[in-house]
């Protein structure tokens, strides 16, 4: 899911439905790199991560434990090159 603040504030929200350890966000804003997008888990059980993106159409994934997933709530999903999908988030 993501949450919209303002025209380019974004706060990414990953709701597991089962135990996990580490969760990610990672797209086209960063370079498809999971490291660069460490999620914090909230009290709530939720893992959370916001930033300011640039405004326009962004792709992006959650890697949960080293696994790449959409994300169930985007706002819509297009197939990859690799027969998944990416979800998409649009920013402005």
């Amino acid at each position: 899911m993501v949450l919209k603040r303002g025209k380019t504030e974004i706060t990414f929200v990953y709701r597991p439905t089962t135990s996990c350890s580490a969760v990610h966000v990672a797209g086209t804003f960063n370079n498809w790199q999971p490291q660069n997008g460490k999620m914090s888990r909230q009290k709530d059980g939720t893992y959370r991560k916001r930033l300011s993106l640039e405004p326009g159409r962004h792709l992006y994934r959650f890697v949960v434990d080293g696994h790449w997933i959409e994300d169930a709530e985007a706002e819509e999903q297009v197939i990859n090159q690799y027969g998944g999908h990416d979800s998409v988030v649009t920013v402005g």
